[in-house]
């Protein structure tokens, strides 16, 4: 099978090798695994290997649904007491980061995506981190930004929620659709491209640190509007291998408790692509 570029999803994936019997052996039954059922296309079919509940679409909209309410209610809650000058917006935006980012490698070398209490608290991080994130980028003159505020810091950040949610529902027709099919090469070619994006992140990070500047990649100036619009598209891409993970996942019948980790795994791709679009935005509104 396939992996997904989301090290999120694909730990998902392998944690639930053992209880969806066509992900243990390609297709050799397990013990406790049921028949083997040939569907209307001639593709197997396999009852739950562990007692329980089987995964459906709805359990994934709904966990996902509940984890991205989290995120969005500690992001609102964070815009607002740095608004109101509670809190400094540095503090929430490392404590949010730091948090997420602890989360994230706990959950995927300890194997516990699907732990429910882990995806929440990971969610609250990241409503802290985004909820920082948009004040700053939206409020304060950073490397030629707007910094100007007020009305056109809502309408900058509501752009770039609408951007997002639109890019991720658009991926989402094009998978159903099949428009782009999601191939082993696919899926190389992606994971090959997010590498590439993230060593020149920590290249251009490890440059700003010595010479104070934001570095070419996040300047505004046209590197890094075309940087920005490399990782929209990557972040937009790994939406199409998630659902693919997500649909071998629910016909494979995986527990119902696979919905926490592949909520996690989109809430990831969300976040990644909803920052770089808001920066994306700011850049344009700065010149």
């Amino acid at each position: 099978m396939r992996e997904s570029s989301n090290p999120v999803m694909r730990g998902v994936v392998r944690d639930n090798e053992k209880s969806a019997s066509p992900y243990a052996g390609f297709g050799q039954m397990v013990p406790g695994a049921q028949s083997v059922i040939l569907d209307s296309a001639g593709q197997p079919q396999y009852a739950p290997a562990t007692p329980g509940r089987a995964l459906t679409i709805d359990d994934v909209v709904t966990k996902t649904g509940i984890t991205l309410a989290v995120l969005a209610a500690f992001a609102v809650a964070a815009y607002a007491a740095i608004s109101a000058e509670i809190v400094p917006a540095f503090l929430l935006w490392g404590v949010g980061m730091i948090g997420g980012l602890g989360l994230i490698l706990y959950a995927t070398f300890k194997r516990k995506q699907d732990n429910p209490k882990i995806v929440l608290a990971y969610a609250a991080f990241e409503g802290l981190f985004v909820g920082a994130f948009s004040h700053l980028l939206a409020n304060m003159d950073i490397a030629g930004g707007p910094g100007d505020g007020g009305a056109n810091a809502g309408m900058l950040i509501g752009q770039a929620v609408l951007a997002t949610f639109g890019v991720f529902f658009g991926m989402l027709v094009v998978y159903k659709t099949g428009a782009i099919r999601v191939t082993p090469r696919f899926t190389r070619m992606l994971v090959a491209g997010i590498i590439g994006v993230v060593v020149l992140m920590l290249g251009n990070l490890v440059i700003s640190l010595f010479t104070g500047e934001v570095g070419m990649l996040r300047d505004g100036g046209p590197i890094a509007i075309i940087f920005s619009l490399v990782c929209i598209g990557l972040a937009a891409f790994s939406f199409l291998v998630d659902f693919d993970q997500a649909d071998r996942l629910i016909h494979a019948g995986a527990p119902s408790k696979a919905a926490w980790g592949i909520a996690l795994g989109l809430t990831v791709t969300l976040v990644w692509l909803y920052t770089e679009i808001l920066r994306l935005l700011w850049y344009f509104q700065g010149d």
